[in-house]
């Protein structure tokens, strides 16, 4: 637990390291809740819970302790590291006696328990940042020419749980897995995601206008010519958005080759996953790639590039990717607070972020190669300095 200082509001964090490399980023993340306390900004009451298939395999029973679904609903904020952990086998991960992966309860659970309905990835390319194309570093993109988010429906579509294994005498024989589409799930992300265009009020970076795109393949699939439908009628309600619709196949080409169009998408469930992936090609990689998923009361912010376990131990990953979801965190908690100096540290978080990466050192291995890398431990100490730099500026202003 952090000190307690009176007359600045105190917020209940629970982190939820995981796995391989988790505890190490997360380590980052949490360096930047307490440059935001030291600040005088706001406290932070942290509760680590252990989870995922390390714990599972060092305790046999669950991957993670029991009563923790309540921890996290009591939590105001929720910050997870990676989960994930190879079996002994080679087989894939380490599994739950039920076939679903060690961590699932973290993640998914979480997920679906907290009615984290919007799956929030944020695809930004900061300035100094170049791209891995085959197997060399180069410039594509101008750094401002990315600056959009993807909104994924994160409680249904095919990752629902609905179907199974037909496995007649042992042996599977067919295996089934039900794409769930409703209504209700459609209507609230869709509705999240023009909302989110207001509230950003830039609209894309090639002509401004606030737009959203609705990511389907409605050429062929119900659920899809569905989700299309709810799309139009939820979208009337909002006639200062420009409506744009692209078939799931096209849209990835064209994500690639003209990212400056797009302001905020939205798309089901295994899709967002997908495209959202691919898109992290556009802001330098996985390590700097944020995931939100946030509910109307609750929300767990996470990095997206998974628990590494070939570079646990080794200082190694880079940290930004947690440190600008730990910045996410800190916005979205401000707002549902109405703590703005709370979310203004979320954007001194992104700032100073951007400014360790215009230098271009610090910088970890995946952004500069193994030559030029640092560590990561040297990358977030950059990054803090930084941040207790500009909110330093910002409490003499």
């Amino acid at each position: 637990m952090l000190p307690f200082r009176a007359m600045t509001p105190t917020y209940h964090v629970v982190a939820l390291p995981g796995d391989g490399t988790g505890p190490e980023v997360m380590d980052q993340g949490l360096r930047v809740l307490r440059a935001v306390q030291a600040a005088r900004v706001a406290e932070f009451n942290v509760e680590s819970i252990s989870c995922g298939g390390q714990y599972f395999l060092a305790h046999g029973d669950s991957d993670w302790p029991a009563g923790s679904e309540a921890r996290c609903a009591a939590a105001d904020v929720i910050l997870l590291g990676a989960v994930g952990w190879p079996a002994a086998d080679g087989s894939g991960p380490v599994k739950l006696p039920d076939g679903r992966m060690a961590g699932w309860s973290p993640v998914i659970g979480n997920r679906t328990r907290l009615d984290l309905y919007a799956n929030v990835r944020p695809v930004k390319m900061f300035a100094g940042v170049t791209h891995r194309i085959h197997g060399r570093r180069e410039r594509i993109w101008d750094a401002d020419k990315v600056d959009f988010v993807v909104v994924r429906e994160n409680t249904e579509g095919l990752y629902a749980g609905v179907g199974g294994v037909l496995a007649p005498g042992g042996q599977g024989k067919v295996a089934v897995d039900t794409r769930i589409i409703t209504r209700e799930a459609s209507e609230r992300v869709i509705r999240f995601a023009f909302e989110l265009s207001r509230r950003r009020g830039r609209g894309a970076p090639k002509d401004g206008k606030k737009r959203v795109t609705c990511i389907v393949k409605d050429n062929v699939l119900r659920g899809c010519q569905f989700f299309h439908e709810v799309f139009r009628e939820v979208g009337a309600a909002y006639p200062d958005i420009e409506k744009d619709v692209a078939i799931v196949d096209a849209f990835t080409q064209w994500l690639i080759g003209q990212p400056e169009f797009y302001d905020v998408c939205v798309t089901t469930n295994m899709f967002g996953d997908i495209v959202t992936d691919l898109a992290s090609v556009l802001q330098g990689g996985m390590g700097m790639a944020v995931g939100c998923n946030v509910g109307d009361t609750h929300a767990m912010f996470e990095p997206i590039h998974g628990s590494a376990p070939k570079y646990t131990g080794k200082d190694k990953v880079n940290p930004m990717a947690m440190m600008l979801a730990t910045a996410e965190a800190l916005r979205w908690l401000g707002r549902q607070k109405q703590h703005a100096e709370l979310a203004r540290a979320g954007d001194a978080t992104e700032e100073a972020v951007k400014r360790v990466l215009a230098l271009g050192r610090p910088l970890t291995y995946d952004l500069v190669g193994e030559e030029n890398a640092a560590k990561m431990s040297e990358v977030g100490t950059a990054v803090v300095r930084e941040l207790e730099g500009i909110l330093r500026e910002s409490s003499h202003a």
